[in-house]
This record gives structure tokens, C-alpha cells and sequence, in this order.
């Protein structure tokens, strides 16, 4: 079927920066995140790991590029509209009639500051719609900016997924690679040949990384949860201790929070390939800041939201520490 019968990709809004050349391109999880509390819906925005890295950088002055796969619907066009008010380039998002664009329900417990995510509606206890990968057609509709970004994020694996990594790998980016579950070994092993930072959780996919053959430039970020990280290359390994969090409202978006400090410090480096893993431990510090000052709101990017972008800069920057920004918790 060709691809103009059952998709678009023309924008609605701006276009950031020119075409090609941009400072990231990203695929994976992006949905509307539906945010509950005991008291019932508190909320709504863009949410998912991807949609949360590539919205705050940019938010962040950064040029951006989402290369997603959308419903034709209402949620995909405030999906859309979100990326366009942060200033994102939005011509490769496909907009498909035969999907629903992805819609997750977290609830949120604000006196523990814990959360945890359904695709079932707690309204109507009916099923969400779900995330769908992109396809062939939409990687090379979006050949221009996979061959001229300087990094390329992903959080999930396809086959059109992989291509686009190797597409951006071969053409000089930096493949940043965050996957939350892997189902398919093949893929997986495929997919790290050509990633240069790979950022997991301890207790997910570390068996399967393990038995993996990585590019022997590759640096790994292993997180351990309210413990700090680890960052490991070539048989080395550096331990970074959490930064403290002000007050924990919210811990959702913490690691994507770390992930945007990280990208964003590889963007500000004379030369995005020239630095070793303990160097990029000053951008593992600052995306730890961005997560702990985060914890203090509600939602995944709480602390851009009620945030002038300049006091989020300073904390990246180190120029304030979280404990040390003023925060209204309770409005």
C-alpha cells in the first residue's frame, strides 16, 4: 500500500530548524499519560519515555525531531501540538488512519510518591489504545534527519527501529538505546551493534546485555534505582550516588530526566564523539540534579511546567541545586 493512502506526515504548527540537520532524532514510547490520583483524574499530557526526552530537549532550545507512528485522532493532534509548542520538528510524525494513538493511565500515590502504569481505563475499565512502532516507509521518509542528527534516541525495538539506528550510527550519530524489556534476542543483538550509550535498569535486561557483543567504544548506564547508578566501558566501571531529591511528590520521569542531563551534555561537547565514560559522568550529574528536582512535582515533566526554562538550565548547569529551587508543592 503506498504510504500517502493510509498516512500523512504533513505538520500542523512550526518547524523547527532546517531539514537534516538537527541535534536529535528519536523514536519509541510516546503516549498521552493519563495522570489518577485517589481522588480521581488529576490530569493529562504527553508522556512515555521517548515523548519525555525528546519534549523536555526540546523545551530545552535543542532541535528536535520525533519520528513516530500516530493515530489520525484527537489524542494524536494534542500529542502533535505539544511537540510543536516546545519548538520539535514535526514532519515525521505519521499520522495513520487504521491506529489509535497510545493512551496509559498512571496512578499516582502523592504521600509515598509512588506510581504505577495501566493500559486499562480506571474510568471505564476499558482496554487503552497502545503504542505502534514505526514501519520502513516512515524511516525513509525520514532519511534526512537519521543521516544529519547528532544523536538518535530510542526506547523500543522493531525492525524498522533497528534500521533507523543503523541509519544514524552509520552516518556519524551518537545511538542512545534506553530499553525498559526485550523480547527478542536477535533483535537485541543486532540493535547494540551499532549503540554508543546504553541505559538500563539493574533488575531488567542486564542477563541478556551480558551475553551481547557490544562496539568496544560503548558506554552502559546501569541505574539502581534510590541508590545511585553505575557506569561501566570496557571493563571499567564508575559509581555515580543518587542526588537528593527536595521532597518526593512524583518519582515518574526521573530517569528520563537523567537521560535528557545526559544528551543534553553530549550536545555542548566541541565534538559529540570526543569523550570517555568518566567525562560523561558530568552529564550523568547533571540529568541526576534534573531527576531529583523533578521528584518535588506531579507528572513526568512537573518541573519544567511550573519552572521559568532558565532555573531548569541552572540546575543542569549546577548553578542551583535542586534543594536549593523554590517550589510552591501544594497548588
Amino acid at each position: 500500500m503506498p504510504a500517502m493512502e493510509h498516512q500523512q506526515y504533513a505538520p500542523r504548527g512550526r518547524i523547527a530548524g532546517p531539514v537534516g540537520g538537527v541535534d536529535v532524532a528519536g523514536t519509541g514510547f510516546t503516549v498521552l499519560d493519563r495522570l489518577y490520583t485517589h481522588e480521581g483524574k488529576m490530569g493529562e499530557a504527553l508522556g512515555g519515555s521517548c515523548g519525555n526526552v525528546l519534549v523536555s530537549l526540546a523545551m530545552l532550545s535543542r532541535s528536535v525531531a520525533p519520528v513516530l507512528a500516530l493515530g489520525c485522532d484527537e489524542v494524536g493532534d494534542q500529542l502533535v501540538e505539544t511537540f510543536e509548542a516546545a519548538g520539535a520538528d514535526t514532519r515525521y510524525i505519521a499520522r495513520r488512519q487504521e491506529i489509535a494513538s497510545p493512551i496509559l493511565a498512571q496512578q499516582l500515590d502523592m504521600m509515598s510518591g509512588q506510581h504505577w502504569f495501566s493500559f486499562i481505563c480506571p474510568e471505564t475499565a476499558r482496554n487503552l489504545p497502545r503504542y505502534t512502532s514505526i514501519d520502513i516507509q516512515d524511516v525513509e521518509h525520514a532519511a534526512d534527519v537519521l543521516n544529519g542528527c547528532s544523536v538518535f534516541y530510542t526506547d523500543r525495538l522493531s525492525d524498522a527501529i533497528v534500521d533507523a539506528m543503523e541509519t544514524a550510527a552509520n552516518s556519524g550519530a551518537i545511538v542512545y538505546f534506553e530499553p525498559s524489556a526485550v523480547d527478542d534476542d536477535a533483535l537485541l543483538s543486532r540493535a547494540l551493534r551499532y549503540t554508543r550509550i546504553l541505559k538500563y535498569s539493574s533488575d531488567r535486561v542486564e542477563n541478556l546485555v551480558g551475553a551481547v557483543e557490544m562496539r568496544s567504544d560503548a558506554v552502559l548506564i546501569v541505574t539502581h534505582g534510590a541508590d545511585g547508578l553505575e557506569l561501566r566501558q570496557s571493563g571499567m566501571s564508575a559509581w555515580c550516588e543518587a542526588v537528593r531529591a527536595p521532597r518526593v511528590r512524583d518519582t515518574c520521569g526521573s530517569g528520563d530526566m537523567v537521560t535528557v542531563g545526559v544528551i543534553d551534555w553530549i550536545l555542548r561537547q566541541a565534538s559529540a564523539q570526543t569523550w570517555s565514560m568518566d567525562s560523561l559522568r558530568s552529564g550523568v550529574v547533571a540529568g541526576q540534579r534534573l531527576a531529583a528536582a523533578n521528584c518535588a512535582y506531579a507528572g513526568a515533566r512537573g518541573l519544567f511546567e511550573r519552572n521559568d526554562l532558565g532555573r531548569v538550565r541552572q540546575i543542569l548547569d549546577g548553578d542551583i541545586a535542586p534543594l536549593d529551587l523554590q517550589m510552591d508543592l501544594f497548588d
